[in-house]
């Protein structure tokens, strides 16, 4: 992953409209939500939530699959799983001892995390 790709996924995550919807997305995976159920679940009328879904999808973080009348929106797991390694990657580089305190501290169970290298 790169800085600009990485940029345009922090870009389409800073409404707190759109990051919903992903973590929606990503609590039903794999087999993902109708815009429908989307627009149900969020409570927010199908006009705005088209545009929101329409940046989570140019960004990459969710595809789209049109079922019938109705179109399919998955979250994309592998992407999400490379961006928080792309932001951790570095952790304390120099530091291992430190980077594990870190993580200790996070409260995180350590499964979660991105393996250190």
């Amino acid at each position: 992953m790169n800085s600009r790709t990485a940029s345009s996924i922090f870009e389409a995550l800073s409404s707190e409209i759109r990051l919903d919807l992903f973590r929606l997305l990503v609590k039903n995976a794999p087999d993902g939500l109708v815009a429908g159920e989307i627009a149900r679940q969020l409570n927010i009328p199908a006009a705005n939530l088209s545009f929101h879904l329409k940046a989570i999808v140019q960004c990459g973080l969710a595809s789209v699959e049109r079922e019938g009348r109705y179109m399919r929106y998955k979250a994309n797991v592998p992407l999400m799983l490379e961006i928080i390694a792309f932001m951790t990657s570095e952790c304390c580089a120099n530091n291992p001892a430190q980077c594990q305190k870190y993580r200790e501290a996070s409260g995180l169970t350590p499964g979660l995390l991105p393996k250190r290298e």
